[in-house]
């Protein structure tokens, strides 16, 4: 659910960049506890390392269209959040969780291939769309593997026992956090078998143990 990567048809590309980036300018980067924040740090040192070095190769490869900008005393683990356009999901080999949005234009007419290339990656974690066109809604809530799907809504949020979350493929597989079934996969089953002599025969119990 961190937005990696943003498909916007070509006819409104421009301007929905155009609002990226002057929400980007918008954004407050610092310390959690202060309710002027927007972005605080990553969870850690070798975490901000890996972002901020594939921040690097996206100036190089990428279109930048937007940063935040650095906060007061810019210390810690933090990523200053990035907006690139790129050409083709394909750039990325990997899912880079973090404050970096990747922008891709497409073509009317060529959902099937954006669907495609988004299944070549390996990776399903989450998916969200956002359309009027019902025809649309079910060709992707039909054809897009991942383990959750938000359609014209916010992509974060999951409820516990009501919106179980978890992907598919790369992104994990079997029962989700949050889901009725989820519990038993944290534990283990065990038999044992009493000699109960005084009732005249044997009693088997079954636990979990976690």
């Amino acid at each position: 659910s961190a937005l990696r990567v943003l498909y916007i048809q070509e006819d409104i590309a421009d301007r929905v960049i155009a609002l990226i980036h002057g929400a980007m300018d918008e954004l407050s980067v610092g310390i959690p506890h202060l309710h002027k924040t927007d972005v605080g740090p990553v969870i850690d040192a070798p975490s901000a390392q890996a972002l901020n070095a594939h921040i690097e190769r996206m100036r190089q490869e990428a279109t930048l269209i937007a940063m935040a900008q650095y906060p007061d005393g810019f210390k810690g683990s933090f990523v200053l959040p990035h907006a690139f356009e790129i050409n083709a999901l394909s750039q990325l080999t990997e899912e880079v969780f973090g404050p970096v949005l990747h922008v891709i234009r497409f073509k009317q007419g060529t959902l099937d291939k954006v669907i495609e290339d988004i299944h070549a990656t390996g990776f399903g974690l989450t998916g969200g769309l956002h359309s009027r066109i019902h025809s649309v809604i079910d060709e992707v809530t039909q054809k897009l593997r991942v383990g959750n799907l938000y359609v014209n809504r916010n992509m974060t949020g999951a409820v516990v026992g009501v919106q179980p979350f978890g992907g598919e493929g790369l992104s994990g597989t079997g029962p989700k956090a949050g889901g009725p079934h989820y519990l038993h996969r944290l534990v283990t089953e065990r038999t044992i078998s009493i000699n109960t002599a005084a009732a005249g025969g044997n009693a088997s119990l079954m636990g979990l143990e976690a």
